[in-house]
Parts: C-alpha cells; structure tokens; sequence
C-alpha cells in the first residue's frame, strides 16, 4: 500500500512537472510571437508612409523608419527597460505595493549586467517579455514618424524617435501600465490596450514636433488656406494600413499577462497588465467590433479610402484602453464615435496652419485622448488593479490620466525638437525638400524607370 501511494506521489509530481514545463513553453512562444505580429507593424508603416510621401521622398521616408527601429533597440536595452521598473511610483524610485519596482528591483532585473537580461536558461520570460516592449516603443517612433514625412533631417528624426521610444513612452508605462504606477495606486487609471501610454503619448509628442518643424513648402497659401498634397501611391498606403491593423493583433497580445507563470497573477485565467481578469474571446469580441466602426464611421463623414483605414486603425485606438471591459456593441459605438470625429480634428489642427501629413495626431493623440475617457464614461466603478479593497476606475483617474498623457507627451516633444530646431538639426534646407530628399540624401531610386502620373480623361 505504502509503495503504491510513494508510485502515485511520483507520478503526479511528475505530471506537475510536465505541465509546468509545457505552460512555461507555451508562455515563452505567446510573447514571442507579438514579436514577428508587430513587425507587421512596422511594415504597415513603411508601405504606409512611402505611400503617402510624393515618389521624390519615398525611399527617405523608408530609410528613416527603418532607422529609428534600429536605434530604439539598443536604447531600450540599455536604459528602456531600467525606466519601466525603476519609475512607477514616481522619480524617488521607491518601492511600491506590489513589490516589483523600485531602483533596488530595477538593478536586480534590468540592469544590462543582470543575469535576466541575458541567455538565463532559468529565466523563461524577460528576453520575449522585453522584445514586446521594444517592439511598443518602436511603435511611437512610427506614430511620429508618419506626421513629419517629407521635411525633416534624418539626424533630428533618429534622436526624437530615441526620446520618445527609449525614454518618455516608457516612463509613460511605468506610471500608467504597470501595477505599481502612481496613476493606477492613486487614482485608479485604467488603459488595458495602451491608448494613452502609447498612441497618446506618441501623438501629443508629434503635435509638438509639428508646431516647430512646420509645414511641407506648398501646403499652404498666403491667406492660410491649405493645399491638399497627395502621395505618390494610394494603395500602397491602404496596404500600409491594413498592415498596421493586423500587426495590431500582436500589439494587444503583448498587452495580456497570461497564467501560470511565476511572473503571473494566478493560474485561472489571463489578466490585464494591473492583475485584473481578461479574456482572449472578450478582446476578440472587441477588437474586431471597434475596428468596423471606426471604417463605417470614417466612411459616413468622407467616403474617402484613406480616412477609411485610418478609420479602422481609429476604432481599435478608441477601444483600447477598455477592450478587457466593453460589451461588443459599446465598443462598435466606442469605434464608430471615435471615428466620426477624427477627420475633423485633422481639420481643426490644419486650419491652424500645422501640417500633419497623415493625421497622426488626430489618429493616435485624440482618439488616445478619447478612449481614456470613454473608460470613466462608461466603465468605471470597475477594481482598477488584482486583489481586495482596490481603488476602482473614476472618470476623475481618467482625466488626470489624459493631462498626464498630453503633458509627457507634448512637453519634451516641443522641447527637444526646438533644441534641435536652434541648432540647425530639425528641418531639411528649402532647396533639397524642393528637389526632393531621396536626391540628395539616397543612394538609390524609388522608380529607376521614371514615375509617371496617369494620364486625365482628356488625354
């Protein structure tokens, strides 16, 4: 009997340990696969952004995308990563309630030297975590690169994409997506898929941007009437965006902790970057209901295929910060309400003679803006972090979230790209935008055989 009960023993720790194993396993490969998802990102960017340059910019507004993806990553690993765990609870690096923050765990966890930041076959989750993240603040270099296409020296782009990957998105996490976040503890700031940590962030540092970079040499006239300049190729840049659109799928799975981990909330069931419950089917639901209101939305106030994309992209952006608590349909209003006003906030920001190319700010800073809201609209009351006793979401949390996000977001935007623009480092010389800056910065052709508009009916 006893050496039955010693087999029986045996045999279920042994089955504990194959299940830990392949639970570790199957965390390992959620994470990685945001990975390769979220390139689709970046892809979608590209094709989006040379779409929407003229064909003499094309290959430059490539190159620079490129670029700052590649810069962020080291950054991020050395100093990105540090910020996240270090800043929560504010610039006194104190440690806060749930224990994973703080200058003490920063340097145990972050500090490029630390075993977890390295090939630690006992570590099973940093490296894919970490390249999730990276992946995030890759993103916000792409929000901000799209709004300045055409104008901008390469020098000045890569150290404001740097700014905004490596430094500010990510103190933006540490206060707003991280359980220990003063913005959470405090005052019950809820935003699930990051749209204020994120595409907020991303788009009030552009708005910055823009106001000293100025606009493209054209676009307007001496009344201050502004000329509508199209890009060279409107189907690559409604490819770009689907592009974005399916990478956001990865995005939001960077956004899930899922269970059983040592690192996770529990074993029952994924959960929210704050420990509170989620599920896969719920964002399912969510995602794909916010994404066709945004494009009819779009499509009622334009009829135009570009808004009609960006419409999509917009009502997934404006469900964000809520996809863990709507009822499907919210989120199709959520998206469709969102949508409806974006071409008209791209208006008011151009009729105050800021060029926005691709209308980044009224994509990704007010439909941010816009998602925060809708949570202390319609969700709060909801426990905003894991455990008893918690402080719920507010409408108040929200808002102060929303300045907060504007303030991080535009302050070291304006700032850093006037300190750029006094020093010559900001914006191209009138005669190469003119001439075009794959000329004079290029090696190579876009269209070696000679771009050619298509011939008008009268032709």
């Amino acid at each position: 009997m006893e050496q039955d009960l010693a087999s029986l023993a045996a045999t279920v720790a042994e089955l504990k340990q194959n299940a830990a194993a392949t639970n570790g396993t199957f965390s390992e490969t959620f994470y990685f696969l945001t990975i390769p998802l979220m390139v689709l990102i970046h892809a979608g960017f590209l094709a989006y952004e040379m779409g929407a340059s003229r064909s003499k910019n094309a290959l430059a507004s490539g190159i620079k995308n490129i670029l700052a993806f590649a810069m962020i990553v080291p950054f991020f690993y050395f100093v990105g990563w540090w910020i996240y765990w270090a800043f929560p609870t504010g610039f006194s690096l104190s440690e806060g309630p749930m224990g994973t923050s703080g200058l003490k765990y920063a340097n145990e966890v972050a500090l490029p030297w630390s075993p977890f930041m390295g090939p630690n076959l006992d570590d099973r989750s940093s490296g894919v975590f970490w390249g999730a993240f990276v992946l995030f603040a890759a993103t916000t270099a792409s929000i901000l690169s799209g709004g300045i296409i055409e104008r901008i020296k390469l020098t000045g782009f890569v150290v404001l994409a740097i700014v905004l990957g490596a430094f500010v998105w990510i103190l933006a996490a540490a206060w707003g997506w991280h359980a220990d976040g003063w913005l959470v503890t405090k005052f019950g700031y809820h935003d699930f898929g990051a749209a204020g940590v994120v595409h907020m962030i991303a788009g009030f540092f552009t708005l910055g941007v823009l106001i000293n970079l100025g606009p493209r040499i054209g676009k307007f006239n001496a009344d201050g009437s502004a000329n509508h300049i199209a890009g060279h190729s409107m189907p690559m840049t409604l490819v770009g965006l689907m592009l974005i659109i399916a990478g956001f799928w990865g995005f939001l799975m960077g956004c899930v902790i899922v269970p059983g981990e040592s690192w996770s909330w529990g074993n029952a069931i994924e959960a929210t970057i704050y420990g509170t419950p989620m599920t896969l089917s719920g964002m399912t639901f969510n995602t794909l209901m916010g994404f066709a209101g945004g494009i009819i939305g779009a499509w009622m106030m334009t009829r135009d295929p570009f808004w009609m994309m960006s419409g999509a992209l917009g009502g997934i952006i404006s469900c964000a910060a809520g996809l863990d608590l709507w009822y499907p349909p919210m989120a199709f209003a959520i998206g469709f309400i969102g949508a409806c006003a974006m071409p008209f906030v791209a208006t008011f920001i151009e009729r105050r003679g800021i060029d926005d190319a691709v209308g980044a700010f009224a994509v990704h800073g007010f439909l941010g803006m816009w998602g925060l809201l809708a949570v202390g609209i319609a969700a709060q009351g909801y426990p905003a972090l894991f455990g008893d006793d918690v402080i719920e979401t507010s409408f108040l949390g929200q808002l102060v979230g929303v300045v907060v996000m504007a303030l991080l977001g535009f302050v070291p935007g304006y700032v850093v790209s006037l300190i750029l623009k006094v020093t010559g480092q900001l914006r191209v010389p009138p005669e190469a935008e003119i001439l075009g800056l794959d000329a004079v910065k290029v090696p190579a052709s876009a269209y070696p055989e000679g771009h050619y508009a298509s011939a008008s009916p009268a032709e």
